[in-house]
C-alpha cells in the first residue's frame, strides 16, 4: 500500500514540479509582466520607497490588521525557512552552479506574479464575522471571477489544509530537533541513547508555543513575525558575507561558474549534470518552492495587512521575493560553492551541504548559530503556514473551526519531533505544488484587473 503511494505520489509529483508546470509559471509569470509593463525593474527604487521608506515612521494597525511591515514579515516568516538553506544546495546538488542562474530569472518573473497576487487578495478581500481582514487566492477567484470557476476557490483551500500539516509543520519541527539534537551531542550535552526523549521535550515546548502565539490572533502573529524576521535574516546574511568575505578570490570563478553552468552544466560538474533542462528545471523549481511566488500562499498574509491601497501593498510582494531569493538563496549558493567544499554532483543533498560551508570556514563553533538560525527559519515557517491553513479552512467551514483547527496544528508539531516522516515531505510537496493550478488560472484570468489598478494608482499620483 505505501509502495502504491510512493508510486502515485512521485509521478505527480514529477509533473506538478516537471517541465510543463514550470513554462505555465514563468508564462504567467511573462504575461504579468508585459501587462503592468515590467513594474518589478520599471518602480525597482519606487519599490523600497514604499516598503522600507515606511518602517521609521511607526503606526498601530487598525482593529483585526496588522501593519504593511508586519504583513511582509509574516509572509517572509513562511517563505524564508529551509527552503533557503536545504533547498538551495538540493539545487546546486542535482543541477549544478547553473541552477542558481535559472533560480535568479524565476525569481526576476516571480517579483511580479507575487505583486499581482498581493495586489488581487487586498483589493478582493472582505472581512469575517470577528472582523478581521480575510484574503488570499480563494477570495479573488471568488469575488474576482465569474460564478463558474467558484469551484477552483475551494479546491485551493483544500489542498491549502492538506498542505499545510506536512510542509508547514511537520517536517519544519523534524529540521528543528534534529538541529538543536545535532548541536546537543555535538556538545556532549545528550548521549545517543537520549535523543528520543529530547526530541519529545523539543516537540512538546514547539507544540505550546505554535498554541500561544496561533490563538493570541493575527496581531500576535504580526508581532512575533515583526521581532523574528528581521533577526534571522540579519544574522544569516552576516554569517554568510563572512564566508564571502573570507573567501574573496573564489568568487570570481564562482559567478563564472554559474552562468556557464546555466547553458552547459556538463562543463561545470564535470559530466554528472549534462542536461540543461535539469539545471534550469531545478533553479526554477527550488527557486518557486522557496519564494511561493505562484503559488499564491503569502497572499494570504498580506491581505490582513492595515492598508489603504491593494498596489501599494503589491509592492511589498516585489520586496519579499528579492529579498527571499535574489539575496538569501543566493548567500546560500555563494556560502556553498565559494568556501570550496567538495559538491557530489548528481546526488541530492540538503541543508548539512550549507552547514558544511559554513563550519568549512570558521570551524565546528559555528554550528551553534547555524543551529539558531535554522531553528528560526523552520520555526517562523511553521507561523506563516499556521496562519495559511486557518484561512483555508475558516473558508470553507467558516470560522468556528480556527481555533480546533489551530490547537490540531500546534499537535502535529510532537509527530514532527519524533516520527520518521519519510513520505510525508514528498506528498506535502505535491499538495503544494497542486496549490499552483487554480492560483495561475486565477492570475491569467484577472491580469486585466491587474493592469487597471496599477494604472488608477499611478494615475491618481
Amino acid at each position: 500500500m505505501l509502495k502504491t503511494i510512493e508510486q502515485i505520489n512521485s509521478a505527480v509529483n514529477g509533473f506538478v514540479w516537471g517541465v510543463p508546470a514550470m513554462v505555465c509559471i514563468i508564462g504567467v509569470g511573462l504575461l504579468l509582466s508585459f501587462r503592468t509593463r515590467f513594474i518589478q525593474f520599471r518602480k525597482f527604487g519606487y519599490t523600497f520607497k514604499m516598503t522600507l521608506g515606511p518602517l521609521f515612521h511607526k503606526k498601530e494597525a487598525a482593529e483585526g490588521s496588522i501593519t504593511p511591515f508586519q504583513a511582509v514579515c509574516t509572509a517572509l516568516a513562511a517563505t524564508v525557512g529551509t527552503g533557503n538553506i536545504a533547498g538551495v544546495a538540493g539545487a546546486i546538488a542535482i543541477g549544478g552552479p547553473g541552477a542558481v542562474f535559472w533560480m535568479w530569472i524565476s525569481a526576476l518573473l516571480g517579483m511580479c506574479t507575487k505583486f499581482s497576487e498581493v495586489t488581487l487578495a487586498v483589493h478582493f478581500r472582505e472581512k469575517n464575522k470577528h472582523g478581521d481582514w480575510v484574503g488570499g487566492p480563494m477570495y479573488y477567484i471568488k469575488n474576482g471571477l465569474e460564478p463558474k470557476w467558484c469551484w477552483m476557490a475551494y479546491v485551493f483551500a483544500l489542498l491549502g489544509v492538506l498542505t499545510v500539516f506536512g510542509t508547514g509543520n511537520a517536517t519544519q519541527v523534524n529540521t528543528i530537533t534534529s538541529a538543536i539534537n545535532t548541536a546537543l551531542l555535538n556538545f556532549h550535552v545528550i548521549s545517543p541513547s537520549t535523543v528520543p526523549a529530547s526530541s519529545l521535550i523539543i516537540g512538546i515546548v514547539i507544540t505550546v508555543l505554535i498554541a500561544m502565539i496561533l490563538l493570541g490572533g493575527i496581531k500576535r502573529i504580526g508581532r512575533v513575525a515583526e521581532m523574528l524576521v528581521p533577526f534571522m535574516a540579519l544574522l544569516y546574511v552576516i554569517l554568510a558575507l563572512g564566508v564571502i568575505v573570507l573567501n574573496i578570490e573564489n568568487v570570481p570563478a564562482v559567478f563564472a561558474s554559474i552562468f556557464k553552468g546555466a547553458f552547459t552544466p556538463s562543463s561545470v560538474t564535470g559530466g554528472v549534470v549534462g542536461s540543461f533542462f535539469l539545471s534550469m528545471q531545478k533553479g526554477v523549481a527550488r527557486g518557486i518552492f522557496s519564494n511561493e511566488a505562484g503559488l499564491g500562499t503569502g497572499s494570504i498574509a498580506h491581505a490582513t495587512a492595515d492598508t489603504d491601497s491593494p498596489v501599494k501593498q503589491g509592492f511589498f510582494g516585489i520586496f519579499e521575493v528579492f529579498m527571499d531569493t535574489i539575496i538569501i538563496c543566493t548567500m546560500t549558493a555563494l556560502v556553498i560553492l565559494c568556501s570550496g567544499i567538495p559538491v557530489n554532483y548528481g546526488v541530492d543533498a540538503g541543508a548539512e551541504l550549507t552547514i558544511t560551508g559554513f563550519t568549512y570556514t570558521y570551524g565546528n563553533w559555528v554550528s551553534i548559530f547555524t543551529a539558531v538560525a535554522l531553528c528560526c527559519f523552520a520555526f517562523t515557517t511553521i507561523l506563516g503556514w499556521g496562519l495559511y491553513g486557518t484561512r483555508c479552512i475558516e473558508f470553507l467551514f467558516g470560522s468556528w473551526i480556527n481555533r480546533p483547527f489551530m490547537v490540531v496544528y500546534a499537535l502535529v508539531a510532537i509527530i514532527g519531533a519524533t516520527a520518521d516522516l519519510g513520505l510525508l515531505w514528498s506528498v506535502a510537496e505535491t499538495f503544494n505544488g497542486l496549490m499552483s493550478i487554480p492560483n495561475l488560472i486565477a492570475l491569467f484570468l484577472l491580469s486585466g484587473t491587474v493592469a487597471k489598478l496599477v494604472r488608477e494608482y499611478f494615475k491618481n499620483r
